[in-house]
């Protein structure tokens, strides 16, 4: 199937209003375009590398029929899981951790987001060119959102690690980078299997587990953003805030 305009439209669009959204969020200091634009061009790449990866992967993996729980969990954590949160996380961490702009904790969010809705938009383009509109309209509302978020709650960790980085606390920072792994993992892997399996029930529960993960990325959003005045790494950055405030 080719891929028209509108099918175009719809591969690409939902994943960039997620990125406006998180991107309108940032209240304090808006990051500089030309970085987001750099970490979506990252998370696009390592959508490639994430490819070879579980091709290379799933012929060593033991094989178990189609809509077996086995299937599912190796195709879910073994595969997808495992190696695309690896190579987003990779995007992530190349494009930004040195970056002078990285200086409150919710920049930490809009770079997960960025590098996540890079990979997310590429892996949406493909599924659709081959699948058509039930697909785009589908992913749209669920498998977008779940790759996004899942760059929400990794770039959570990922700024307390940075953070901890910065105070010299290396078991603290080392904690919070493997949680921005294990964490967007766990998510994706169960949404993975959910949809792997494909009866009724797993459907059913997939469609909760998606409107909790839509429930707790925004709330995270929200709170981490109405607090990031008071989140700046730096003593400096955060009494220049203050000073502006009271001006």
């Amino acid at each position: 199937m080719t891929l028209d305009n509108k099918l175009l439209a719809i591969a690409v669009i939902p994943g960039l209003l997620i990125l406006i959204y998180v991107y309108t969020k940032d209240k304090v200091e808006k990051e500089p375009l030309g970085l987001i634009i750099k970490l979506v061009i990252f998370g696009m790449l390592s959508c490639f590398v994430a490819g070879f990866a579980e091709s290379f992967l799933a012929q060593i993996y033991p094989q178990y029929p189609q809509g077996s729980l086995g299937y599912a969990l190796i195709n879910s954590f073994a595969l997808a899981a495992f190696c695309e949160e690896i190579v987003k996380y990779l995007a992530l961490k190349i494009g930004s951790w040195r970056h002078p702009s990285f200086n409150y904790r919710f920049d930490g969010v809009v770079y997960g987001a960025s590098a996540a809705v890079g990979f997310a938009v590429l892996e949406n383009i493909g599924y659709v060119a081959l699948y058509g509109m039930a697909t785009a309209l589908t992913r749209a509302v669920l498998a977008v959102p779940l790759h996004a978020f899942c760059g929400v709650f990794m770039g959570v960790f990922y700024s307390y690690a940075k953070k901890a980085s910065i105070l010299g606390m290396r078991s603290t920072e080392r904690l919070h980078k493997l949680l921005a792994l294990l964490v967007p993992m766990m998510i994706h892997g169960i949404y993975d299997t959910l949809a792997f399996l494909g009866t009724d029930g797993a459907t059913y529960t997939l469609l909760v587990f998606v409107a909790i993960l839509y429930f707790a990325a925004i709330r995270t959003i929200n709170r981490l953003s109405a607090a990031d005045r008071t989140a700046g790494f730096y003593p400096e950055a955060r009494s220049i805030e203050y000073d502006t405030q009271i001006q």
